[in-house]
C-alpha cells in the first residue's frame, strides 16, 4: 500500500502545473536527497542515427550497477581556528583539523572556533605578529594551562620541627613542592608573603607559570 501511494503521489507531482505542491498524506514526506550515488548502465546504449532519439526504451537499459557510494566515504576533517584555549585541543589562534561533528557541536556552536577562511587567517596572523613584537600579551602554552589547572586544586602542607625559632623560606617551599606534589618550582618563580612566616597557620604563595597563580600553603 505504501509503494502504491508513493507511485500515485509521484504521478501527481509530475503531472501537476509549475508551482503546485499537493498535500501529503499522513506518514509520507518528501525530502531532497542529501547523499550522492554514482551509477552506470549495465548495458551500453547503442548509438542512434543522426536526428533520432537514443533507443533506451528497452527495460535492460534501465538496469544500473553501482560505481561509487559517496555516503560511506570518509569525510574530510574540518579546518578551524580556535578563538580561545580548549583543553586537549589547542590554544587561541591555532589552526586545527577535527571531526566534523565535534567541530560543529562543541567548537563552532559555542563560539570557541571559527572557520579557517582566508579572512580569518589574516586576522589571527596579525594578532600573532603583535604578540611576537610585544604589543599583545603572550598566551599561555598548553602545558602551562594543564600545570595551572593542576596547581589550582592542590594545597601544600609543610611540616616543621618543634623548635623555638624557625622561618619558612623559598628553598624549603620549593623542596616540598617537589617532594609532596612532584612539581618543580624554581625559587625565582615563587613569591611568599612580605612578612616572614615564623608561625603555624595557613598562608598563600604565588607561583608564576606564564601568569601569576596563587596557591594555598599551610
Amino acid at each position: 500500500a505504501g509503494t502504491m501511494m508513493a507511485a500515485v503521489l509521484c504521478r501527481a507531482v509530475l503531472g501537476a502545473p509549475a508551482g503546485f505542491l499537493p498535500l501529503l498524506p499522513r506518514g509520507l514526506s518528501l525530502s531532497a536527497p542529501r547523499e550522492t550515488v554514482i551509477v552506470e548502465r549495465w548495458w551500453k546504449v547503442p548509438l542512434s542515427k543522426k536526428g533520432r532519439e537514443p533507443r533506451i526504451k528497452h527495460p535492460r537499459f534501465r538496469v544500473f550497477r553501482l560505481v561509487e557510494d559517496l555516503k560511506h566515504q570518509p569525510k574530510e576533517p574540518l579546518e578551524l581556528i580556535l578563538t580561545e584555549p580548549v583543553e586537549d585541543v589547542g590554544n587561541r589562534g591555532e589552526t586545527i583539523f577535527v571531526h566534523r561533528s565535534f567541530g560543529r557541536n562543541h567548537l563552532l556552536f559555542r563560539n570557541r572556533a571559527v572557520y579557517a577562511s582566508p579572512e580569518n587567517k589574516k586576522i589571527f596572523e596579525e594578532e600573532n605578529r603583535l604578540r611576537e613584537v610585544g604589543k599583545l600579551p603572550r598566551l599561555q602554552s598548553h602545558s602551562g594551562m594543564k600545570t595551572v589547572r593542576f596547581l589550582k586544586n592542590c594545597t601544600l602542607e609543610i611540616g616543621v620541627n618543634e623548635c623555638d625559632q624557625w622561618e619558612l623560606t623559598k628553598e624549603i617551599v620549593c623542596r616540598h613542592f617537589l617532594r609532596n606534589l612532584g612539581v618543580v618550582v624554581p625559587p625565582q618563580a615563587l613569591t611568599l608573603p612580605e612578612e616572614p612566616i615564623t608561625q603555624l597557620g595557613s598562608y598563600w604563595c604565588d607561583i608564576t607559570v606564564s601568569s601569576p597563580l596563587r596557591l594555598p600553603a599551610s
